[in-house]
């Protein structure tokens, strides 16, 4: 790092001030643009003022102390998988990467494991994995930890263990005053509950501690085939989400894909069984149209645009988020040349029985318990190599997810209320749709751990509470 002073940099003022100045970067010291490359999508890079790299959560605490004091605007980084301008990172503000807060420790009584939320997912299932056991956590290793779990989190567990966040016992969270407090069930009750979802609106969490499962064989894999087979796809979808809550330990993911290697759409499916079982009767209807096989990656340095829905269970709404799918790779090949981009159009089982599990063990903040029919969590993503060219998708994948909404709205019950934060535009109400009780009960907690508004203000990044 670079010796800096507050002339340099005013808003790091505070920071050196309160002796933190070796773990501050600016854009004159070359690890600033290191950090700034890391994050997934080029669309969540802002340009701080600096970036902050703590090695303690007393470090934290100091610097939230700090900023607050000096009214200084800042955003806080995990993973940095959102891909949203100003989510987690800041234009001109300071941003906390919490990068460097990475341990990581097993108990093999407790079976519980802690982690810093500087950690990757991969990282926490290689450190499990000489015990046997595994977390209900992300199921792509390089997405960060916290904005995962703070969002809910949906696992390849989650038809009989909860979405990743009721796997959750215990939280280390700095608060807006800078107090660290430790956050269980019988301990801060009220928070333990609304970070469960809440996102970034009520403290920094510096470590998570959770349970973690017995892990022997796990069966699965991705196969992708040719455009014909996506009624068969989409018929078989809505079967196995009908089905689900009798094969718990089954899990799918499928999608409808423009991949620029092939130059086409390919439909595809991700199957996994968490007990290793490979002739599940749950992909009976799968198994007999994945067929071909090719192997495929998301493209890394790209600006990435996504926005999601929860639709009822019904082909109907399947098929008409295909054919806007279709129509959005049109445009696009008219528009960016050689066809060098990717699209993903993602459905996922959302089960009525999905909420069952985190109601019985006390509850999250999501809401999904209100919905009145079996779901499916739909995403529909692009990924461009220009600026330009993610104006251009932003506005089309925008005017596709209303097309599919207004369809949607036509069917009984075709449209669900909630909105998954983690896979969200910012255009969009993720928190708002969690209900109106859940809201309240959100901004209750907001007021008593941080009754100036510090995490509505000062962190003006990601979704905040609704006004």
């Amino acid at each position: 790092m670079v010796s800096i002073t507050g002339h340099q940099c005013p808003q790091a003022a505070c920071l050196i001030e309160a002796g933190l100045q070796s773990h501050i970067l600016t854009p004159q010291d070359p690890a600033y643009q290191i950090r700034e490359d890391s994050y997934f999508s080029n669309t969540a890079k802002s340009g701080p003022a600096c970036i902050f790299l703590p090695e303690s959560s007393e470090q934290v605490s100091t610097a939230v102390k700090a900023l607050v004091a000096a009214k200084e605007a800042f955003a806080i980084r995990s993973g940095g998988h959102a891909p949203l301008n100003g989510s987690n990172d800041i234009k001109g503000g300071v941003t906390i990467d919490l990068s460097c807060l990475n341990n990581i420790q097993y108990d093999e009584n407790s079976q519980l494991v802690t982690f810093g939320p500087g950690v990757r997912w991969k990282h926490v299932y290689q450190a499990l994995e000489q015990y046997d056991r595994v977390v209900a956590g992300g199921r792509e290793g390089e997405t960060g930890v916290a904005g995962f779990l703070l969002g809910g989190g949906n696992t390849w567990f989650t038809a009989h263990k909860g979405f990743a966040c009721d796997n959750v016992v215990s939280y280390q969270v700095v608060l807006a005053d800078g107090r660290i407090i430790t956050v269980k069930q019988d301990t801060h009750a009220d928070l333990f509950r609304a970070l469960k979802g809440g996102s970034n609106n009520l403290g920094i969490v510096t470590s998570f501690t959770m349970n973690t499962i017995t892990y022997k064989n796990i069966w699965g894999g991705v196969t992708m085939m040719s455009k014909q087979y996506i009624p068969d796809v989409i018929r078989a979808t809505v079967e196995f989400t009908t089905n689900l809550p009798n094969y718990p330990e089954s899990s799918l993911i499928v999608g409808v894909n423009y991949n620029s290697r092939v130059k086409d759409i390919i439909a595809g499916g991700a199957l996994v069984h968490t007990q290793g079982v490979e002739d599940s009767p749950a992909f009976a209807q799968l198994k007999s149209i994945l067929e071909m096989g090719l192997e495929t990656a998301l493209p890394s340095d790209t600006y990435t645009t996504w926005f999601t829905l929860t639709i009822k269970n019904d082909t109907r709404i399947m098929s008409k988020a295909a054919e806007v799918h279709n129509a959005l790779v049109e445009d696009l090949k008219s528009y960016i040349p050689g066809g060098d981009f990717d699209t993903q159009c993602i459905f996922q089982p959302l089960p009525k029985s999905f909420a069952q599990h985190s109601v019985q063990i006390g509850g999250n903040i999501l809401g999904i318990e209100r919905n009145k029919s079996d779901g499916l969590l739909f995403q529909l993503n692009t990924m461009v190599k220009t600026s330009d060219q993610n104006k251009f998708s932003y506005q089309r994948v925008k005017a596709g997810v209303e097309a599919i909404k207004e369809f949607a709205g036509t069917i009984e019950g075709g449209l669900l209320d909630w909105v998954y934060i983690n896979y969200a535009d910012q255009s969009q109400d993720p928190l708002g749709s969690y209900g109106a009780e859940n809201v309240r009960f959100m901004k209750r907690v907001a007021a008593t751990y941080d009754p100036d508004g510090v995490f509505q203000t000062l962190c003006p990044g990601g979704f905040k509470l609704p006004k």
